[in-house]
């Protein structure tokens, strides 16, 4: 594998066992502390090993594609180039990142829903055939500028909740899957496969009994149009939980065996993105600023009060925000609990807070109300899983600057590559040894991606 990564400014932290994330973390806030308190990610990419091994263990023999929109920093894209993961891309821009990695096309889906005919045109001149639809309109622009596209046909599901009814859909009725089929006959466009996807906050696992029923009735259906289909991608919806990725295969297993068993050819995969990188990154902030508010500016109205009015309420401001690494903030709720860096006492009073980015715009709210010690400017706040929809393109606004990321793994976890052998060389450049009781530089321990 080439490996885009020879001349990237980044490298990894390989960490001998008596060093934990921890210990990273305290070094590198120390370091900021001493330098100019930026905010900072941690990336365990061992992670990323011991979640394909778990992976292989529960759901192979389904290939996974992973969404490059999820997470696209190098290390990421690095590990699962090296794990023989493939890659769904959105963009002109991320396939042009995995094509660096040296990614074959046929491990390149292109699943848009909406695309530029620019970026159609691009996919086409780089040999990235397999891409999704659910409309004649696209089924039309594809035709005219990829003529060797091979469609997988994204169906709709009924996973839509009561928190989730204003959330843009995406997919197609069985009964379009027809007109679509005719379509695409008349403009000499192949059809290859079928496409779903069941929210990863859907709770009912049926859904995915009849988003596999419905996936049988299109390939029948695309026998009557001469339509060879080999390929069923059951979409994302993976939370990175252990528990859940073994109930959803406990579900989908005994069906993919009735409706698409090994020797129908059909090839099953599925695009799991949180499932590899929510858990690997720890993101560390500094507070900017600090505020006393009235309790009752904090209640909703038609709520009583019931609180002492003589215990404070604070508002913290965060040097970053909705602005930047909490953009999901925007589309859903924060699945993540900030835990204080400073140590206190257990029997410390907590008080109730909210937590603020820096744009001080009323959208840029990142907690609305969490129970914490009283903390001063200067204090450090960790957010756990927050490698999933974080680390993409962000915003400039308000001079918004990146946080470093900062790359580590533990030496088992390497081991672990290696004895699988999948340690490139081009890999094996990036790492170096981090003795337990160094502290750690930006400058000369770990170089970092901004």
């Amino acid at each position: 594998m080439k490996g885009f990564l020879e001349d990237a400014n980044y490298s990894i932290g390989l960490l001998d066992e008596g060093a934990t994330l921890a210990d990273v973390i305290d070094n590198c806030i120390y370091e900021h502390t001493h330098t100019g308190k930026k905010a900072f990610y941690v990336g365990d990419l061992g992670k990323l090993v011991r979640n394909n091994i778990q992976w292989q263990n529960v759901m192979a023999p389904i290939k996974p594609f992973y969404p490059v929109k999820c997470n696209s920093t190098p290390g990421v894209l690095e590990i699962l180039g090296t794990l023989g993961v493939g890659f769904a891309c959105s963009s002109k821009s991320e396939m042009a990142l995995v094509q660096d990695l040296g990614i074959s096309p046929e491990n390149i889906i292109y699943t848009n829903p909406c695309k530029q005919a620019s970026q159609i045109k691009y996919a086409a001149k780089a040999g990235i055939n397999i891409m999704t639809c659910d409309n004649d309109i696209e089924l039309k622009k594809i035709s005219r500028n990829h003529p060797n596209a091979k469609l997988l046909l994204h169906i709709a599901t009924e996973d839509i909740t009561a928190g989730e009814e204003m959330n843009m859909k995406f997919g197609t009725t069985l009964k379009n899957c027809r007109h679509l089929m005719e379509c695409a006959k008349e403009l000499g466009v192949q059809v290859v496969g079928v496409k779903f996807h069941v929210s990863g906050s859907c709770k009912d696992l049926q859904m995915y009994i009849h988003a596999i029923s419905d996936a049988r009735c299109v390939f029948d259906m695309a026998e009557e149009f001469g339509f060879k289909m080999n390929m069923l991608d059951i979409g994302g919806g993976f939370t990175g939980s252990e528990l859940q990725l073994e109930e959803v295969n406990h579900v989908i297993r005994p069906l993919l065996d009735v409706y698409f068993p090994k020797e129908s050819g059909v090839n099953v995969i599925a695009e799991p993105g949180c499932y590899y990188v929510s858990s690997a990154f720890t993101l560390a902030v500094n507070i900017i600023a600090k505020k006393t508010v009235e309790y009752d500016k904090l209640l909703p109205s038609g709520v009583e009060q019931t609180r002492n009015d003589d215990e404070p309420i604070f508002t913290y401001y965060i040097n970053d925000g909705v602005y930047g690494s909490f953009a999901s903030k925007l589309s859903e709720k924060l699945n993540t609990i900030p835990e204080v860096h400073k140590k206190y006492k257990e029997d410390e009073p907590l008080f109730a807070s909210s937590l603020w980015g820096p744009s001080c715009d009323e959208l840029d709210q990142i907690v609305e109300n969490c129970l914490l010690p009283e903390l001063s400017v200067g204090d450090w706040l960790i957010f756990d899983n927050m490698g999933s929809g974080t680390l993409g393109e962000q915003s400039t606004f308000n001079d918004y600057q990146r946080p470093l990321i900062y790359y580590m793994m533990s030496f088992s976890d390497w081991d672990e590559m290696q004895d699988a052998g999948i340690a490139s060389d081009t890999l094996m450049k990036n790492f170096f040894f981090v003795p337990s009781c160094i502290q750690l530089s930006p400058e000369d321990r770990f170089s970092t991606a901004a």
